[in-house]
């Protein structure tokens, strides 16, 4: 029998929103009544990640879109995972694919970036997940495989990541891959932490699945084995994010 693993769900706002927008998302997800077993974590832009934590209720905590991996120093624009823990911000994210497209992040960076948060006591939501390309060309479980790899060789403890399964190709685009072909991503990472971690990672890490993640499609997707939650994106700005975090209910 598996263990079961608590359900999770992330709102990643991206480069969206005020301070009058995001005091209106936290109000309204401050009076919503939650799925008691989902944990729930918001990414709003770094300049809001203070102010979303002075107003989130308890239970509901914040990540970073983002984290260096040096601890402090001439690194301008950057912020460190010191900086993030003296904030009581507890999660980040890292590998989003718009970071790994757009400012060429490599698995590498990702990794050391990885180790830096959860050395310094910072929960990741790892994401990592194929282009349209990859995906035609069969080359999913490789460029997925790949990611994870470069963690998985600094990474000896996942008790504190979560990862993520976003294929590029379905983020922001209405597409969203199908329950199957999710389940089928999901239960190979599963099969790649098994033999490159431990057992016990692969038992017991959340794998979470993001791409136009919606009120409409989130209850058949938590139905599948190996989706333990979800990271979504323009659904989080939306009353509806609230639909989703009771996907399981």
């Amino acid at each position: 029998m598996a263990p079961s693993r608590q359900f999770f769900v992330g709102g990643n706002f991206k480069m969206n929103g005020t301070i009058d927008s995001i005091k209106s998302i936290i109000s309204h997800l401050n009076d919503a009544k939650f799925d008691s077993n989902t944990e729930v974590v918001i990414a709003p832009p770094a300049l809001y990640l203070l102010l979303a934590r002075e107003h989130l209720r308890q239970g509901i905590e914040v990540a970073a879109q983002n984290v260096f991996d040096k601890p402090n120093g001439a690194f301008t624009g950057e912020i460190s995972v010191a900086q993030l823990k003296d904030s009581n911000i507890t999660w980040t994210l890292l590998g989003h694919s718009e970071r790994r497209v757009i400012l060429q992040e490599s698995d590498q960076f990702v990794a050391d970036k990885t180790k830096a948060a959860l050395d310094g006591g910072v929960g990741v939501i790892l994401c990592c997940g194929e282009t349209l390309d990859q995906r035609e060309a069969n080359k999913t479980i490789d460029v997925v495989q790949a990611q994870l790899k470069a963690v998985a060789d600094k990474v000896t403890d996942w008790s504190k990541i979560v990862v993520a399964y976003e294929p590029v190709w379905a983020i922001g685009t209405g597409k969203v891959a199908s329950t199957e072909q999710a389940q089928e991503v999901h239960a190979a990472i599963r099969k790649f932490l098994k033999s490159a971690v431990s057992e016990e990672a692969a038992e017991r890490t959340r794998i979470i699945y993001g791409g136009s993640v919606s009120e409409k499609n989130c209850r058949e997707l938590a139905k599948a084995g190996d989706i333990d939650g979800f990271l979504v994106g323009g659904a989080s700005l939306k009353p509806a994010f609230v639909e989703i975090i009771n996907a399981k209910q």
